[in-house]
């Protein structure tokens, strides 16, 4: 008897010990989790802490890129704005050239017409001074004739009317072109005549290769309207006119002969597209330049004479403005052409600042 009390005494004190034990040892694993648990959540705060605040760098940012991205399309437009005022203003002496020479003859057919007019006075004057004194003799008339020299000016004032009449239209011509070449336009594409763009261009910046080529123009008639930015395609055409214009004078200036070489503007158009071919026959591009010349600044020509912006801002224009394309081939010694080509059809706007 006594040993079984000795026995659950012992059992209930082992019992005990391992209730001890496990009670502690829960204890210790609650506070440990407790703490690990604890730990994590700080972490997370510390996480979701710092993510709010990217988040709020990352809006930052985004609405600060907005603001740069808005701020680079008003500076391109005020580039290329600034480029054609440029262009406008480097032509500014050949367009006075180009008018003051119509003009001039306009002037001289003015003053002859004005002393045609007193002869023609002085002929009918005479005739009615001898038609009212009752006398009138042939020969009186063939006298008052030949005084007015009646022969000459028979063939010289209708050409004389004629040549200011063709001054005056061309004046017209040129003034109109200046007009529209050097209006801003519009910042997005509108549905454009592509063939009435280069004739403009070729009018504005005749001054700048009638003295060293011809110029022909074979202007496919069938090409739709695409959408493009005017003013800008302009500019990419004067770019390479006054380009080829240049190299064919830089080549003439090697050759004993002189003469005068070629500029070639083709339009044509595919399932897609409408392609402008820019062919002159001046010196090429060296093999040295050829992957550098729509390069920003990049040029070869002397201090002064270039200022390496107008194939940049032409390949600026056609590439990222209009999705186009604008390529080159060139042999040395025999001249370059330059290929424009427009999409016929575009899935989004077109603006200056894209």
């Amino acid at each position: 008897m006594l040993k079984h009390c000795v026995d659950k005494a012992l059992e209930q004190a082992r019992l005990a010990r391992e209730a001890d034990f496990y009670k502690n040892f829960l204890e210790e694993t609650v506070e440990k989790r407790t703490a690990d648990l604890l730990a994590q959540n700080n972490r997370l705060a510390s996480e979701v802490a710092e993510r709010h605040f990217q988040e709020q760098l990352t809006v930052k940012a985004m609405v600060e890129l907005e603001k740069a991205f808005k701020e680079k399309e008003v500076l391109q437009s005020q580039l290329l704005q600034a480029h054609k005022l440029e262009s406008v203003g480097q032509l500014a002496s050949g367009i006075a050239h180009e008018i003051n020479t119509p003009t001039q003859f306009v002037s001289s057919n003015v003053s002859f017409l004005d002393d045609a007019f007193v002869d023609i006075s002085h002929c009918i004057q005479s005739l009615v001074k001898a038609a009212e004194e009752g006398r009138l003799p042939s020969g009186l008339l063939q006298e008052a004739m030949e005084e007015a020299d009646w022969e000459y000016l028979q063939e010289e004032i209708p050409k004389a009317i004629r040549q200011s009449r063709e001054g005056l239209a061309r004046v017209t011509s040129i003034v109109r072109a200046m007009k529209e070449f050097s209006h801003p336009g519009g910042q997005d594409a509108e549905q454009s005549d592509i063939n009435h763009l280069i004739q403009t261009t070729v009018t504005v910046a005749r001054n700048e290769w009638k003295y060293s080529a011809e110029v022909i123009l074979e202007l496919s008639p069938d090409l739709p309207g695409i959408p493009c930015i005017d003013g800008a395609i302009g500019q990419v055409l004067l770019n390479l006119l006054v380009n080829a214009a240049q190299t064919i004078s830089e080549k003439l200036g090697r050759t004993p002969e002189g003469g005068k070489g070629t500029i070639t503007i083709t339009t044509e158009m595919d399932d897609s597209a409408v392609l402008i071919h820019v062919a002159d026959t001046g010196c090429g591009i060296p093999e040295a330049c050829r992957a550098r010349i729509f390069e920003p600044f990049f040029t070869t020509k002397e201090v002064g004479k270039g200022t390496g912006q107008g194939l940049a801002i032409a390949y600026d224009v056609i590439i990222r403005k209009h999705g186009g394309s604008l390529t080159f081939s060139t042999v040395m010694g025999e001249g370059t052409t330059f290929t424009i080509r427009l999409p016929i059809a575009k899935g989004k706007t077109l603006s200056i600042g894209e």
